[in-house]
């Protein structure tokens, strides 16, 4: 399968997966930005099967999912050493494929991951909060708006409403939610993430406070696993880490790029 994707810049190849239903806007909205001042990496953004601009055709399973991402690696990168950063469900396919090629994996990146807990019910998470609002923006909104936007915002401003128009809303329009239903009941991967030796390349794991969807626990327990990570929670941040607190996710990938290049040297 061919996977719809972006490209920008040359160097150090970097894989970003994004989360469950958006597309890779959710990816290159923040990352864009950021890599603007970090030359020498190639980022690549595909869309996942169902999501984007990727067909789903006949995959029914998160396995089928990473069968494309190997397949689209294989393409694209080949052989050569490289980085992946993923959010919320892509951190776990991230995971996966660490447990899959820890050789190649230069380093691993997670925003707001899926934690030891695969299914939602059975996840540690805080109650949703709203700590910062604009007056009269919830009143501005359409009614999707309203369940999408307000649901999981933690700092709802009219600063991250148009980030998330932007990076998000895209991607939850296109997607194929018949195809979604149908991997959705095969989520977990047969190859389970940290199912391999553990995992001793810089790590990077960044998780919101008030992160209502995936939160912030169970993330700790997966760090025995990767003892080289830096696990930060952020205040001010819920699932929408990205766009709420920019600006300090950027000062930590950047330092975990540069721990990568350390060891590559």
């Amino acid at each position: 399968m061919t996977l719809h994707h972006v490209s920008h810049g040359e160097g150090t190849p970097v894989l970003a997966l994004h989360g469950w239903t958006p597309d890779h806007r959710l990816m290159t909205g923040p990352l864009e930005p950021f890599f603007a001042d970090v030359p020498g990496y190639r980022r690549l953004y595909p869309d996942l099967p169902g999501m984007g601009a990727s067909p789903a055709g006949t995959i029914d399973s998160s396995d089928g999912i990473m069968a494309a991402l190997i397949e689209f690696i294989d393409t694209e990168i080949g052989d050569e050493p490289f980085a992946v950063i993923g959010e919320s469900y892509g951190g776990y396919l991230a995971r996966g494929l660490v447990a899959q090629r820890p050789a190649q994996v230069l380093g691993l990146g997670l925003i707001c991951p899926i934690g030891v807990a695969l299914e939602h019910a059975e996840r540690t998470v805080p109650d949703h909060v709203v700590l910062e609002v604009d007056p009269g923006l919830v009143e501005s909104l359409s009614p999707q708006e309203v369940e999408d936007f307000t649901e999981i915002a933690v700092i709802q401003t009219a600063e991250t409403l148009q980030q998330y128009r932007a990076d998000v809303m895209p991607g939850l329009d296109a997607a194929d939610t018949e195809a979604m239903e149908r991997i959705r009941k095969n989520w977990a991967l047969t190859v389970a993430p940290e199912s391999g030796p553990v995992y001793e390349r810089p790590t990077l794991v960044l998780c919101g406070r008030q992160d209502s969807i995936t939160g912030y626990a169970d993330q700790y327990a997966l760090l025995p696993h990767y003892p080289r990570a830096t696990y930060a929670v952020l205040d001010r941040a819920g699932h929408n880490l990205q766009i709420e607190q920019a600006g300090l996710m950027g000062v930590l990938l950047r330092d975990w790029l540069e721990r990568i290049a350390r060891e590559a040297n």
